[in-house]
């Protein structure tokens, strides 16, 4: 229940934040990079309309994801994430020092070949997946919707380059994105968030990648904080809009920018009814040296980061933000 204070915070956060959109059929690129280059700059999030994915793709990837999380926990566990972070999440297994409650997840992400060098690497393992008897067809529907997601990430990162001065080819190179670590995750919310007792569907917090290619069901609940350090935070509403994803740009993309590019402080509030929504991940590859920008950088504008290279970047974070479970012989599905 939402106490006196916990209301009074909804209120002054009850506010739709409007924000850019970015055309894919738009020709005009330079027209298309200035505009984008603001919202970067401003908060980081922007919506993509006209990116090229089917709405039937879209409603059949949401109800196989529903399908999964509707299934008994003993089937879901069977599918329990390993080590590198792919499978099933159960609710309150992650790490809690955001506040993350009633969430429960699937993780997936790019497999490298058996026979690839990128296969021995931990961000490109083969992913878990759930008994294909139980859920026919799963596999296939997850597999097509994540390489249509990275078919617009890529298109999306072709603008991106231009609007940092670059090449518009710039970030397609086998050490950028033509091998990157994208991964996509199911989400299922539940219950009811009390920031005032620190409860939230998802604390707050930034996304470690390049960028963020989000879908939603419609529910309401995602937040951001365009200026951290304000006080108090003012935090303001993105809804989802028909036929459009909602982007936003990662720490990747923050550092590679020397801080031009913000990535953007968000949350999500679960106001008491299922909210189910699909993020996906876009980073560069493995051995990408995440180091500044020749554009981003003068004489009188020194990178602030130091570069890492993104495997070990993208490691620490993962530690930082999940909490280290193994499928012990307890835990483990029986």
């Amino acid at each position: 229940m939402w106490n006196e204070s916990s209301i009074r915070m909804r209120e002054m956060e009850n506010k739709v934040l409007p924000l850019t959109c970015l055309d894919l059929a738009n020709f005009d690129l330079h027209q298309s990079a200035v505009s984008l280059k603001q919202a970067c700059m401003d908060c980081g999030f922007f919506y993509v309309i006209n990116h090229g994915i089917s709405e039937e793709l879209k409603e059949e990837v949401f109800e196989q994801s529903k399908k999964f999380f509707d299934l008994p926990l003993e089937d879901k566990m069977k599918a329990l994430r390993n080590e590198t972070h792919r499978g099933y999440s159960p609710a309150l297994e992650q790490n809690q020092i955001h506040g993350d409650y009633n969430k429960e997840s699937f993780f997936m992400g790019t497999e490298g070949l058996k026979d690839d060098s990128l296969g021995a690497k931990p961000f490109y393992r083969p992913n878990i997946w759930p008994d294909s008897d139980v859920l026919p067809g799963w596999r296939t529907t997850m597999e097509n919707y994540h390489l249509e997601l990275l078919r617009v990430c890529k298109a999306i990162a072709r603008i991106l380059a231009l609007a940092l001065d670059l090449d518009a080819d710039y970030f397609d190179t086998s050490e950028m994105l033509e091998n990157p670590i994208a991964y996509m995750r199911l989400l299922h919310y539940e219950g009811m968030s009390d920031p005032s007792r620190g409860i939230y569907g998802c604390g707050s917090h930034t996304d470690h990648g390049m960028m963020t290619l989000l879908a939603t069901d419609g529910v309401m609940g995602l937040q951001i904080c365009k200026d951290k350090d304000m006080k108090p935070q003012k935090w303001e509403y993105v809804p989802s809009i028909d036929g459009t994803y909602i982007v936003n740009l990662g720490d990747v993309l923050e550092r590679w920018s020397n801080g031009l590019f913000k990535s953007t402080l968000h949350r999500v509030l679960a106001n008491g009814q299922d909210r189910y929504s699909i993020p996906f991940f876009l980073s560069p590859s493995h051995d990408c040296l995440i180091e500044c920008l020749p554009t981003c950088q003068s004489e009188n504008n020194l990178p602030k980061y130091p570069a890492i290279k993104c495997s070990a970047y993208l490691t620490q974070r993962y530690k930082e933000s999940h909490r280290e479970t193994r499928a012990s012989p307890e835990n483990r599905p029986k």
